[in-house]
């Protein structure tokens, strides 16, 4: 089994369940899962986890992401991006650039936004976007979300291109839609960009065509990420026999040779090896009981007993 993660570049025109489709007809292998959904019309940066690495899915769903945009004003639409049928449609030719600079930046910080009914978003086990399609619009919650920072990058009114670097859970199209009230004059998205989410990058990320020429030559571990590189910042403890039988199964245990000077903090996680080096998963310090205990567990089964 392929245990790692991708750094997918998804193409326009793909969900992100085609991807893990095509990847799985690539690898060859059914157990993958992806870490955020991005819209067909969208591209860029899907981390993609194989195996083990399905683990980390919900971690990575959860980390902060930067976005590129492009926000068309004077139209509104139902979708809250240009796929949308038009709702509303203005005249923009009084706007002004400082006001429109001014609305963006206005943004920055804790922002409460109501998800679109166009999203995957559940209500009583149904998405929102099955109930959009059937006329139906639903109550939804606002949802805090933090904009770290936008830059514009290119204003050309109507339009303005920019990076939007955002927490979990943001919707652009809603962001953009959201201005567009504030403005006055509608608004929606015109295109969207992923450049990052966590430490993937977009200048690291690799089209499905290019993964399929890896996966024929014999080459994936190339661009496979393996899955402790999440955990890169935490500290490493490698244990002898003794306490990685009892980390093989999920138990506490003490640390000797080598760690015992290291003053560890309550809560502090760390990598833990066993003498092959294989990551056995990811442990915190209970300093009440001054031992480690298993967080999450990533040796397989079968590498327990082998």
């Amino acid at each position: 089994m392929i245990n790692g993660i991708l750094n997918i570049y998804k193409e326009k025109g793909y969900t992100s369940h085609d991807v893990v489709a095509k990847l799985r007809g690539i690898t060859k292998q059914k157990k993958i899962g992806h870490t955020g959904t991005l819209d067909p019309d969208a591209r860029g940066v899907l981390p993609v986890c194989l195996g083990k690495a399905t683990k980390l899915c919900g971690m990575l769903t959860e980390k902060d992401k930067i976005y590129e945009c492009v926000l068309l004003l004077g139209i509104e639409t139902d979708t809250q991006d240009i796929t949308g049928d038009v709702l509303v449609k203005k005249e923009t030719a009084e706007l002004e650039e400082k006001a429109v600079k001014d609305c963006i930046h206005g943004f920055i910080g804790t922002y409460s936004q109501v998800p679109p009914m166009y999203s995957a978003l559940k209500v009583n086990g149904k998405k929102l976007y099955e109930l959009a399609r059937e006329g139906k619009e639903v109550e939804r919650a606002p949802r805090q979300v933090q904009i770290y920072d936008i830059e514009i990058l290119k204003i050309a009114l109507p339009r303005v291109r920019m990076r939007v670097s955002c927490s979990k859970g943001t919707y652009i199209r809603t962001l953009c839609h959201d201005i567009g009230v504030k403005l006055r004059c509608g608004g929606c998205m015109e295109e969207l960009l992923r450049t990052k989410v966590s430490c993937f990058r977009i200048e690291d990320s690799h089209p499905l065509e290019e993964i399929q020429r890896y996966v024929q030559n014999g080459a994936l571990d190339k661009v496979l990420i393996p899955i402790d590189a999440m955990f890169s910042e935490q500290k490493k403890i490698v244990l002898e026999k003794k306490e990685a039988r009892l980390a093989y199964n999920g138990n506490d245990f003490t640390v000797k040779a080598g760690t015992d000077g290291i003053e560890w903090q309550a809560q502090e996680e760390v990598r833990v090896y066993d003498e092959e080096q294989r990551f056995i998963g990811i442990y915190y310090y209970d300093g009440k009981k001054k031992c480690f205990r298993i967080r999450k567990m990533f040796l397989s089964q079968d590498e327990r007993k082998g």
